[in-house]
């Protein structure tokens, strides 16, 4: 795999077949020359591993409005869907004529997505972690791909494994990057970074939050304010005893002296902030190594956590860029790759 430089948990198949075969379905042809020729904007249909979570393509539409593209994520069901979500879906059978469709993984959606709408031009972009091993569903649309995109040189490496495609891809940073808060941290601040207890249709849960808990309470009894920044799925009840931000985890971060969680696709992010980053693991965890590049320490007791959490340091830039890519101007390089593969403007 050349990286390019240049800046399932859903297995009810049947669900997922039965949305894409609704009656009076239209396969979609619309190319990216079609959409100048109609003088409409173009339209880029999204499909992640996670088919209701729609706060990985939210970052997108900031730059997506300043173009004037349309983006629409993929839903099975409008059931996952909160009223007010910013994020515009559809299911299949109410999408219009598109120009450009995006995997984000290789999972049951995206490649059912995949498989029915396969006179699109197809990319796939890595908007969240993956594992370094081939996913059983990527063979069935990989030799189809325009453009691989990721967002740091160590991401690629791990999504050319996991969709097992040895391509080059390009690396063009990450959205949440393009708006970073400046890192002003209050004295005795520490941010918890949960991640999700409970496994639902919507996705998967991750071990180690008893872990979590029982250092958030030990670092509460040394005198830190704890501040949580919830995973959009986490259950509220678990924090609800600490402060929980109203703002989005990256921002909140801005106000912690260091943090704390399981290491998942926030971690860079939160790194490029300036916040030193301590990693929560489990033995049943299977983290990436470039997730665990940017904790300043590991601990897989609670005993451990003040102690941690104090020592805790920011992550040196060369060890920044390989996590987390190129910051700033990331959604605008993003979209870019997406209009060199298929959407002609």
């Amino acid at each position: 795999m050349k990286v390019d430089d240049r800046s399932s948990l859903l297995t009810r198949r049947s669900l997922l077949a039965g949305a894409l075969s609704g009656a009076g379905l239209a396969v979609l042809g619309g190319t990216a020359a079609q959409a100048a020729t109609l003088g409409r904007a173009p339209r880029v249909l999204i499909a992640t591993n996670e088919p209701w979570g729609t706060y990985h393509v939210a970052p997108l539409l900031p730059e997506a409005r300043r173009r004037g593209w349309e983006i629409t994520q993929l839903v099975p069901d409008l059931t996952g869907i909160k009223p007010g979500d910013p994020v515009p879906v559809a299911t299949p059978d109410r999408v219009p004529d598109a120009d450009l469709l995006v995997v984000t993984g290789a999972g049951d959606w995206p490649a059912e997505c995949a498989a029915r709408f396969r006179t699109l031009p197809l990319v796939a972009s890595s908007l969240a972690y993956q594992l370094p091993v081939e996913a059983p569903r990527a063979k069935e649309f990989r030799d189809r791909l325009r453009a691989v995109t990721a967002s740091s040189p160590a991401e690629a490496k791990v999504f050319d494994d996991y969709l097992g495609t040895r391509r080059p891809i390009t690396v063009v940073g990450t959205p949440q990057t393009d708006d970073l808060p400046r890192h002003a941290p209050e004295p005795g601040t520490v941010l918890v970074l949960t991640s999700v207890t409970k496994s639902s249709s919507t996705g998967g849960s991750a071990p180690g939050t008893e872990l979590l808990l029982a250092a958030a309470d030990r670092l509460a009894a040394a005198g830190k304010h704890i501040l949580v920044g919830l995973h959009p799925r986490e259950d509220r009840s678990l924090w609800e005893k600490y402060e929980i931000s109203s703002v989005p985890s990256v921002q909140a971060s801005a106000r912690a002296e260091a943090a704390i969680g399981i290491p998942g696709t926030v971690f860079p992010v939160v790194a490029a902030v300036g916040v030193p980053l301590v990693g929560c693991t489990d033995p049943r965890l299977n983290i990436p190594a470039y997730l665990l590049s940017v904790c300043s320490h590991t601990i897989t007791n609670a005993d451990e956590a003040v102690t941690a959490v104090t020592q805790a340091e920011p992550v040196s830039r060369e060890v920044l860029y390989e996590a987390v890519g190129p910051i700033g101007g990331s959604a605008r390089r993003l979209l870019k790759a997406w209009r060199k593969a298929g959407v002609r403007v």
